[in-house]
């Protein structure tokens, strides 16, 4: 279903036109290092360790492999990454049936924070990506510790109106 999504698209931000596009298996490397960029990420374990990089292979198989996840990027005109952002979608029977778009892992590279590639990334979920894929409801998490994060997501028009519980599985 996410992949009826029509993509490549230009978006353009202050830092100039970036295109939004699918990963690749290609893209790899740029995604480990655009992970290892938040210092949040780094302190749990996303250091862009080439010994760690059969996991993310994995982890980035199965996302491109199942028909209700994808995995963006935002590519600069060089080519560079510059932004990710995976989408899930999940149909659900809250709601009247809702079906919601779930983003999860927004990341920017840290040089290019505030240049409104993320603020553009988040606009065409909510007003392209969410509209043609029958979601009703956008939603997010984001890390107590991101107050800057929940600062850019409210601006967007995001209400911080859930509290979030998650349970670390012994000896994952």
């Amino acid at each position: 279903m996410l992949r009826s999504l029509d993509l490549p698209v230009p978006l353009d931000t202050r830092a100039g036109t970036v295109r939004l596009r699918r990963a690749s298996s290609a893209d790899l490397d740029g995604l480990m290092t655009l992970l290892s960029d938040d210092p949040i990420s780094a302190s749990r374990g996303d250091v862009a360790s080439a010994e760690d990089a059969p996991e993310y292979r994995r982890a980035l198989e199965e996302i491109l492999d199942d028909a209700g996840n994808d995995l963006l990027v935002a590519e600069s005109a060089e080519g560079r990454l510059v932004g990710t952002m995976q989408l899930t979608r999940i149909p659900g029977m809250a709601r009247r049936g809702s079906t919601r778009l779930l983003v999860e892992a927004v990341r920017v590279r840290s040089d290019l924070r505030s240049a409104g590639i993320g603020g553009a990334m988040m606009r065409w979920v909510t007003e392209v990506a969410a509209p043609e894929l029958g979601s009703s409801l956008v939603q997010l998490t984001s890390d107590a510790a991101r107050a800057d994060a929940h600062r850019f997501y409210e601006r967007l028009g995001f209400a911080a109106s859930h509290v979030g519980f998650k349970y670390r599985v012994p000896g994952a």
